[in-house]
């Protein structure tokens, strides 16, 4: 795998900052058979943190969380980068979005201890399509 880049939607959450509760939403996000393909959380005060997950179905895990009473803002887009691990790959596709001057609002990933990695970046609405441009999809 060179490098995939593609669309993707996210939606989020925020939750009670307690031992247990990404354990209790992951949990019940699994059994409605909800895949997902990315999960962060970050604290966004003493006693809340908000959940960000990227479903690799949006509309399915949409349907699924309303009927099971899941508040959830969403979908928005991102884009899903997915690569070999090489120095500097990260600076490369950063550089692509500089030169369409579009600012990154959020990012993060992961190497998977064999040779690649994922990374999910975060864009303004306004901005995702010429982001997306940028990088080739």
């Amino acid at each position: 795998m060179a490098c995939s880049i593609s669309r993707v939607e996210y939606f989020r959450t925020t939750m009670k900052d307690r031992p247990g509760e990404a354990y209790k939403f992951l949990s019940q996000l699994a059994m409605l058979r909800i895949n997902l393909l990315a999960f962060s959380a970050t604290p966004v005060s003493a006693t809340e943190t908000r959940v960000t997950i990227f479903p690799e179905n949006p509309k399915f895990m949409k349907n699924e969380a309303a009927r099971a009473g899941l508040y959830l803002e969403g979908p928005y887009p991102a884009l899903l980068v997915q690569c070999d691990d090489r120095l500097g790959a990260l600076a490369d596709i950063h550089l692509r979005i500089f030169e369409a001057d579009v600012n990154v609002e959020a990012c993060g990933g992961v190497i998977d201890g064999r040779g690649a990695f994922g990374y999910v970046i975060h864009v303004k609405k306004e901005d995702f399509e010429k982001a997306a441009e940028a990088l080739g999809i």
